[in-house]
């Protein structure tokens, strides 16, 4: 048994303190919960306290929680605090409800750091695999400012747009990626089964084969050869390239290379307006503060590359600049137009409204490029189908024509 100093409210609201002896700290929260006490800070010796942090700490790190209970963790939230219910007896309540395991432990864990005494966003913070950078910057303004019930229903509502965009872009993939995939099937069936039995029938006439039929039996003998040699150079070869991607040089590299490219570098540029107008106007209309805002909106943007062209323009309106005029050196992310209703939206004070339409108009404007790009990537994906199987088709079939002289 451990002995735990706590400071409590009763249900008229005033303040309790005392000692409590239980076995682990969990076991205090409880006890204290039947004696109808809402805790508000628990405290055990330092020698043990610290351990118990980092353990902690270590389990958070090693616990992913689904998006969708992160987003029903964050409307539950935000509803149970515009109730006026205590931060502790709302995390406490949502955890107690929640059905997932992991989700389950993962809200404990928050809930003792915040009786411990630390800010929800700090609590947060401990886990950067289940609260990216940009909700916990949220939290912590929404804290600071005293409207955290407000930002929290903010957070949800674009967490499940996000989610919805990310789905119907997903949605539009799948059939050229079917594409793709029925491709390389036909390729390797063709390659390994098909050509070696082609092989035998000419080399029975002791023909000598064109040399388009020769490159096609040459591959074909490589594969049916080194197939387990090249599929175990495939799969290093992958994981460094993941390794190369993780890393941040990588990353910057190959964010910068996709923006360059010609259809998909407009997409992303669009989806980071999205995102960044976004966040911004969320920011702006929950009242905090224009040059907080930018700084988190920036971490929504997604890309490493256009992230650093928003630090100078954050720099300007820090220094006294208007915001379309420090935007306007952004002009990958913002076209002019943009430009030119932001402007005008900060004039009128309506910059939080505009902000938000900006981001419904993109979004819109992002599906239907989505369509238009997915629209020619099907027939692309299927003439590069056709070709490859065409060119293996006519570099077997050349030899059949000549095979009558070899017979006589």
């Amino acid at each position: 048994m451990m002995n735990f100093q706590y400071r409590a409210m009763n249900g008229e609201g005033a303040i309790m303190e005392g000692v409590l002896s239980a076995q682990s700290r969990r076991d205090a929260i409880r006890k204290l919960e039947s004696m109808g006490l809402d805790p508000v800070k628990i405290e055990q010796g330092a020698a043990s306290s610290e351990p118990d942090k980092q353990t902690l700490s270590f389990f958070s790190r090693n616990k992913k929680i689904s998006s969708a209970d992160l987003e029903s963790f964050t409307r539950q939230l935000s509803s149970l605090l515009s109730a006026g219910v205590p931060l502790s007896r709302a995390l406490n309540i949502i955890q107690r409800e929640t059905p997932s395991a992991a989700a389950k432990e993962k809200w404990g864990e928050i809930h003792d750091l915040v009786i411990d005494g630390s800010s929800l966003a700090d609590a947060m913070r401990q886990s950067p695999e289940n609260f990216p950078a940009v909700y916990v910057a949220m939290v912590q303004a929404g804290e600071t400012g005293g409207f955290l019930d407000i930002v929290l229903g903010e957070i949800a509502e674009f967490q499940a747009r996000q989610r919805d965009l990310k789905s119907r872009t997903i949605s539009a993939l799948i059939y050229p990626l079917v594409l793709m995939v029925l491709a390389l099937c036909v390729l390797i069936f063709l390659l390994v089964f098909f050509i070696p039995r082609f092989k035998i029938i000419f080399s029975g006439f002791g023909a000598q084969l064109p040399l388009l039929t020769r490159i096609i039996v040459g591959v074909s003998d490589n594969i049916a050869a080194y197939g387990p040699i090249l599929a175990i150079i495939a799969a290093v070869g992958i994981l460094l390239i993941r390794k190369w991607f993780r890393s941040e040089q990588g990353r910057r590299q190959w964010q910068m290379a996709l923006l360059r490219l010609p259809v998909v570098g407009a997409i992303m540029a669009k989806f980071a307006m999205t995102r960044f107008c976004r966040m911004l106007g969320t920011l702006v209309a929950s009242g905090v503060p224009l040059i907080s805002a930018l700084s988190v909106a920036r971490e929504s943007i997604g890309n490493q590359t256009l992230s650093d062209a928003m630090t100078s323009a954050i720099d300007r309106v820090r220094q006294g600049s208007s915001l379309a005029a420090s935007l306007s050196d952004c002009r990958a992310l913002f076209p002019g137009s943009v430009i030119e209703m932001i402007s005008v939206a900060e004039e009128s004070g309506r910059l939080d409204k505009e902000l938000l339409r900006l981001a419904q108009e993109t979004e819109h404007e992002l599906d239907r490029r989505l369509r238009t790009a997915v629209a020619l990537l099907e027939p692309l994906m299927l003439f590069v189908m056709a070709g490859f199987i065409g060119t293996i088709f006519i570099g077997m079939v050349i030899p059949i024509f000549t095979l009558q002289d070899y017979i006589k």
